[in-house]
């Protein structure tokens, strides 16, 4: 019995030109520079929700979004979490329209929902933004959240590990 690798899409999302939101970005630029498994494809997606929803009709078995997720910490908290796509079905299909020069992560899931996607299991790792100091936006990211890039390229890491050891022991049984 042949063992296959799942597919795995590891998206950076973010706004190079707002501070902490290009932490998506650069995460997935770092991670291209290191050796990952063949079946594991690691994209920037930055504010091309377009893409990254065509990306995510692809059937991709797992999906690792990285982006800036503010939730109340302080900058440079890394989260680990497994939203729930139920969710998906209550958002408004009006309010679907994905913007061409912003990226609203759970937007593109919906309208890929809509599109009549599947997902099979995704992961956000988030990192706590600092607040943005103006709304011109800046280019390089806070001191706390350069110091999490590293380490969410290894949790990234680990997870890839994870899932494909996981794959693995399943295909064996």
């Amino acid at each position: 019995m042949e063992i296959t690798k799942p597919r795995i899409l590891v998206a950076g999302i973010g706004n190079i030109f707002l501070g902490d939101d290009a932490f998506g970005s650069e995460v997935a630029r770092r991670l291209q520079q290191r050796q990952l498994p063949a079946d594991v494809s690691v994209v920037d997606f930055g504010i091309r929700g377009f893409d990254l929803a065509y990306a995510l009709l692809d059937g991709h078995e797992v999906t690792i979004l990285v982006d800036a997720a503010p939730r109340g910490e302080a900058p440079g908290t890394l989260y680990t979490i497994e939203p729930d796509v139920s969710e998906l079905d209550e958002l408004n299909t009006e309010s679907l329209v994905v913007e061409t020069h912003g990226m609203n992560p759970m937007k593109v899931l919906a309208m890929v929902k809509s599109m009549g996607g599947v997902f099979r299991r995704i992961l956000l790792i988030g990192c706590e933004p600092a607040p943005l100091e103006s709304e011109e936006g800046k280019m390089g990211m806070s001191e706390p959240v350069q110091h999490a890039v590293e380490e969410a390229v290894r949790i990234v890491e680990s997870l890839l590990e994870k899932i494909l050891a996981e794959h693995r022991s399943e295909a064996t049984v």
